[in-house]
């Protein structure tokens, strides 16, 4: 099993990102994940069921439309209901790595993931990519 730092490491590697949770609410976190990969000029994608864009960016309705699904890490910003849909529909597509941002994970959620061997891929419990992110990416270089 990879530890915490090996599995952030391999998410922020990824040539390609999306995030799931993100809205036009600029003060809610899914929001300000999908900016701060804006920021670093990541190629990101927004995820969401309504809005055609977010932040300048055309959207994508489900993680299913992903041009690339596994060469893209995926920021997960939900109640953990809709995690658990997006976790299975990630599983099916062999994303590469998930980063749950805090909050977007219970019992079940977890559950899943060591169920399902997603341990190596699944970034969970606490950490955020607003807080680690950057020093997760100087490491990198």
């Amino acid at each position: 099993m990879s530890s915490l730092v090996e599995v952030q490491k391999k998410f922020l590697s990824s040539p390609k990102y999306a995030v799931v949770g993100a809205s036009k609410d600029q003060t809610k976190f899914g929001t300000k994940v999908l900016k701060w990969y804006q920021a670093r000029s990541k190629d990101v994608t927004p995820v969401h069921p309504k809005e055609d864009e977010l932040e300048g960016l055309k959207t994508i309705r489900a993680i299913t439309e992903l041009p690339a699904p596994t060469e893209t890490s995926i920021s997960i910003i939900t109640p953990p209901k809709i995690t658990l849909g997006v976790l299975e529909q990630a599983k099916a597509l062999n994303i590469p790595a998930l980063w749950l941002q805090p909050g977007a994970e219970d019992a079940t959620v977890i559950s899943y993931v060591k169920e399902n061997g997603l341990e190596d891929k699944v970034i969970y419990g606490g950490p955020c990519i607003l807080v680690e992110g950057d020093g997760i990416i100087r490491s990198l270089l």
